[in-house]
C-alpha cells in the first residue's frame, strides 16, 4: 500500500536514544524501564506505572490485579480488538458484551447497567479510536454496584475527559505502544494506577511473581535471596524499548496535535456528504485521534473498501465484533447479539491517520473516498 492507515513516526533522536542503550550496561530490567514509567506518570498524573511487554499483557496484568477469576463476569464492548476480551478469559473469567452507543461507538452506559448480575466484578471501558467513553456515567454505575473499572486506553494516551488526562480516572488504565499507536516502543504496554496494592501486584505479575523485596518475602536467607509469591509471567519490557518510549513521550503532544489537524481536515471535507458519517466525540472529551473511522451509507462497504485498496490507500476496519470470531462462536457466544455494534460494523472504514500523513496524500484519500461513495469531488 502506498498510504498505510497508520505508521510510526521515528526521528534521529529516537534512534540515538536506542543506540545509547545498546552501548550501555543494561539492555533489560535496568534504569531505562523506571525512567519510562516515570515519564508516563509525569504526563498522565498517575501515581504508579508498570511498563510491560505489550498492550495485551497490560490488560492481562490488570485483570489479574483486579482479582478476576473463574465465575467472575466482566462487561466490555464488542467493537474492540479481541485482546480486550481475551484478557478476561486468560484469568478464567467470562466476558459479557454490552452494546455500544450509536453515535460514539463506545460502550453505552445504559447497556452496561442491563448486563450487570451478581457475578459481575469489573467493567472494561475501551476508548475506541482515542475518543474517551462517558466515564462519569460508567464510574457512577461502578460505584453503585461496587465494581472495578479498567480503562483499555490502547488508543487514548494523551486524550482527556473533563480536562483530566486518561490514566487518572479509574482503578487501572492500560496503554499500548504498538507502532500504529500514539507513541511506539516497537511492542510494549503500560498499566497506570493510583492504588499501591494494584501496583505491587502488577510488578510481581510482570516478572514471574518473583520479588527481592524483603518486606514482601516470607523469609530472607540473605542478600541473594528472592521468592516466587504467585504464578506470574515473563512480561518484562527491555531498556531498549523503554529508551525509545522516553524519546517518543517528548513528542506525544506534537503527535496528537498533528493527528487532530488531519482529523479536522477530514471532518471539513466530509461535512456535507450524504453517504459519509464522520466520527462523533462527547463534548467533554479531547480525543487522542488514534483512528479516523467513517461510516459509508447507501453504497456497498466492501466495494468501497476494495476500490480504495486498489487506489493504494491502506484502509482498515476497526473492529469486527469480538463475538463474531470463530473461537467465541465455538465457546458459548453464538447467540450473543449487540444490534447497534453489528449495524455500525457493517458500514465502518478506517481512513489513514498518522502524524507523517502529508496534506497531498490526505487530499488524495479524500478525493477517492468521495469518488467511491458517489459524493461530488
Amino acid at each position: 500500500m502506498r498510504i498505510p492507515y497508520g505508521r510510526q513516526s521515528i526521528d534521529e533522536s529516537d534512534i540515538q536514544a536506542v543506540v545509547d542503550v545498546l552501548r550501555s550496561d543494561y539492555l533489560t530490567t535496568g534504569p531505562g524501564v523506571l525512567e519510562f514509567e516515570r515519564a508516563v506518570c509525569a504526563y498522565t498524573g498517575a501515581k504508579y506505572a508498570v511498563a510491560i511487554s505489550n498492550g495485551t499483557a497490560a490488560l492481562h496484568a490488570a485483570c489479574f490485579a483486579a482479582g478476576i477469576g473463574p465465575g467472575d463476569e466482566v462487561i466490555l464492548p464488542p467493537l474492540t480488538f479481541a485482546a480486550s476480551a481475551n484478557c478476561v478469559l486468560y484469568c478464567g473469567g467470562t466476558p459479557v458484551f454490552a452494546d455500544v452507543d450509536e453515535k460514539t461507538y463506545n460502550m453505552d452506559p445504559e447497556e452496561i447497567e442491563r448486563k450487570i448480575t451478581e457475578k459481575t466484578k469489573a467493567i472494561i471501558a475501551v476508548h475506541l479510536a482515542g475518543h474517551p467513553c462517558d466515564m462519569d456515567r460508567i464510574l457512577a454505575i461502578a460505584r453503585k454496584h461496587r465494581l472495578l473499572v479498567i480503562e483499555d486506553a490502547a488508543h487514548a494516551l494523551g486524550a482527556k475527559y473533563n480536562g483530566k488526562k486518561i490514566g487518572v480516572i479509574s482503578d487501572m488504565t492500560t496503554f499500548s505502544f504498538h507502532p500504529v499507536k500514539p507513541i511506539t516502543t516497537g511492542e510494549g504496554g503500560m498499566i497506570v494506577t493510583d492504588n499501591e496494592k494494584f501496583y505491587q501486584s502488577l510488578c510481581l505479575f510482570r516478572s514471574h511473581g518473583i520479588t527481592r523485596d524483603a518486606s514482601l518475602m516470607k523469609k530472607n536467607d540473605g542478600p541473594w535471596f528472592y521468592q516466587q509469591l504467585n504464578l506470574g509471567y515473563n512480561y518484562r519490557i527491555t531498556d531498549i524499548q523503554c529508551a525509545l518510549g522516553v524519546s517518543q513521550m517528548k513528542k506525544l503532544d506534537d503527535f496528537i496535535g498533528r493527528r487532530k489537524e488531519i482529523a479536522e481536515r477530514y471532518d471539513k471535507a466530509f461535512a456535507d456528504c450524504n453517504n459519509i458519517v464522520v466520527p462523533y466525540r462527547l463534548p467533554e472529551t479531547e480525543s487522542g485521534w488514534h483512528l479516523y473511522i467513517i461510516q459509508v451509507k447507501n453504497c456497498d462497504r466492501r466495494e468501497v473498501f476494495e476500490k480504495l485498496q486498489a487506489d493504494g490507500i491502506g484502509v482498515n476496519v476497526h473492529y469486527i465484533p469480538v463475538y463474531f470470531h470463530p473461537y467465541y462462536q465455538e465457546h458459548g457466544y453464538q447467540n450473543v447479539h449487540c444490534p447497534k455494534a453489528e449495524e455500525i460494523y457493517s458500514h465502518i472504514i478506517s481512513l489513514p491517520l498518522y502524524p507523517g500523513l502529508t496534506e497531498k496524500d490526505q487530499e488524495y484519500v479524500i478525493q477517492k473516498v468521495k469518488e467511491h461513495t458517489h459524493e461530488s469531488v
